[in-house]
């Protein structure tokens, strides 16, 4: 995997940053992308600091709800090193649990504009280079809630089913051209974001209940996840495109 480029949209936490830090840990040049400089920044030293000495690590301010943004990386990328040889199409948001009829629509709309269109937009540019290239892997995050029914999360679910969708169409699509494309289906996992959201007083929300979930009784961490993805992307997982991989604790297996 050395000597290769990898993008990662919201890199800059969570999951997407323990996959930066795994790929960067391995000698890839990794690019990370994110709505904030602020954190995009710290995200990069925090990776170099842990990577080896060498590792190339960039952020690029990327708002993926506009194609015209996501377009500008992918073509950023390109233009600094050459090509891509993969991409993790992490970012994405949860803004709501509740119940459909108690459901904003504004929010739903929200979701669709990160985890759906952002995630198109993200393969359209993606595949285009990779096509012209003659290669390459794409991962993107799916959920247990892409591939189940999920109580108080009917709308965030209808998004990662679309991501489910997308990815093994796609995959279908680019079978022979060696380029795989792949997603991860993670179990609740302890990332900054979801740890803040497990804090508050709900006895329907909270980190037991969640957690109890899972046969494994716990939540995910994302060096758990980013394993997955980084196996995923490489010449290892060579004969798997169309898979969602799940990285749930068991959940999949009740």
């Amino acid at each position: 995997m050395t000597n290769q480029v990898a993008l990662i949209t919201g890199g800059a936490s969570g999951i997407g940053k323990a996959t930066a830090l795994k790929l960067a840990a391995k000698g890839i040049t990794v690019v990370i992308s994110g709505r904030n400089a602020e954190r995009g920044r710290e995200a990069v030293a925090a990776i170099k600091a842990v990577a080896a000495n060498e590792a190339v690590v960039r952020f690029i301010q990327t708002d993926v709800t506009s194609e015209n943004e996501v377009k500008s990386l992918i073509g950023h990328v390109v233009q600094e090193f050459g090509r891509l040889d993969m991409a993790v199409n992490n970012a994405g948001i949860s803004v709501e649990t509740t119940t459909i009829p108690q459901s904003e629509s504004t929010k739903f709309s929200a979701m669709i504009d990160t985890n759906v269109l952002g995630l198109y937009y993200c393969m359209k540019y993606e595949l285009q280079q990779m096509v012209k290239q003659g290669h390459g892997s794409i991962v993107n995050l799916a959920s247990i809630a892409g591939l189940n029914g999920m109580p108080w999360a009917g709308t965030y679910a209808a998004t990662k089913h679309a991501v489910a969708g997308l990815t093994k169409s796609a995959a279908l699509d680019h079978a022979t051209q060696s380029i795989r494309i792949n997603g991860v289906a993670p179990g609740a996992t302890k990332t900054d974001i979801i740890a803040a959201q497990l804090d508050g007083n709900d006895e329907n929300y909270n980190e037991d209940v969640i957690s109890a979930m899972h046969p494994m009784n716990r939540l995910g961490k994302p060096e758990e996840i980013a394993n997955g993805i980084a196996w995923l992307l490489s010449d290892e997982a060579s004969f798997v495109t169309g898979h969602i991989l799940n990285i749930d604790g068991g959940f999949q297996a009740k």
